[in-house]
């Protein structure tokens, strides 16, 4: 039996992955800031867990909780609230990065010595097309008209990050996935693809065995090349 732990899992693109992979056969821990909301994933069957990326003893309770781990999906993240430069200032910057960054720092060091007694140790960290430069310029690209500094340079983060824990853990599968343009309270249920589509990338990096790509960023339609 697999254990995946998610992170920010109780609603939106964290509680699909939730269920599409109890539905693929995983034992799936939902870490949630609030457990008040936990009826969803309690529906699905995941296990609730609170866990509040931004807080180190928050992080290090769930983990403990956890008698083994073997797939770890940091998918916890805010949109902020600066959306161009009349908004914008450090602390604004600071807010985002402490949840979309930090915050896969904190839950993945506390995640590693778990992992490492995995024989199919895997993380895939949820980043987004509107952390990568060519996306960001590319006219009619959905990440184009994106303005929004500290969301898009959270998850340039993310991606460069991937790619460091990926050379500095060889044995593990780790890899970052782009949702896309996916209607979810982030835009308003704007996007134009479902949740399902949106955890397409996630889903099948979640699931890789031993010999899969790491390092790598992957959308719904594929490897997506640096």
């Amino acid at each position: 039996m697999t254990t995946t732990l998610i992170t920010g899992a109780n609603r939106s693109l964290g509680l699909e992955t939730a269920r599409r992979l109890i539905d693929a056969g995983h034992t799936v821990y939902a870490g949630m800031r609030d457990l008040a909301s936990a009826a969803e994933v309690q529906k699905l069957g995941a296990r609730p867990v609170q866990l509040d990326v931004t807080d180190q003893r928050s992080v290090d309770a769930a983990l403990a909780q956890l008698p083994d781990l073997d797939v770890l999906v940091n998918n916890a993240g805010i949109l902020g609230k600066s959306f161009g430069l009349d908004d914008l200032d450090a602390g604004a910057v600071q807010e985002v990065f402490d949840t979309n960054v930090l915050g896969i720092v904190r839950v993945t060091q506390a995640a590693v010595p778990l992992l490492r007694r995995s024989a199919n140790p895997v993380i895939v960290n949820v980043a987004s097309g509107v952390g990568f430069a060519r996306s960001l310029i590319t006219p009619g690209s959905d990440e184009h008209f994106v303005k929004a500094v500290p969301y898009a340079s959270s998850k340039a983060a993310v991606i460069a990050m991937t790619v460091q824990y990926a050379k500095n853990l060889p044995e593990f599968r780790v890899n970052a996935s782009d949702p896309g343009y996916t209607s979810t309270d982030f835009n308003r249920h704007s996007g134009h693809q479902t949740v399902t589509e949106g955890t397409d990338a996630t889903v099948m990096l979640a699931r890789l065995g031993p010999d899969g790509p790491t390092g790598q960023f992957f959308d719904r339609a594929g490897h997506i090349e640096y």
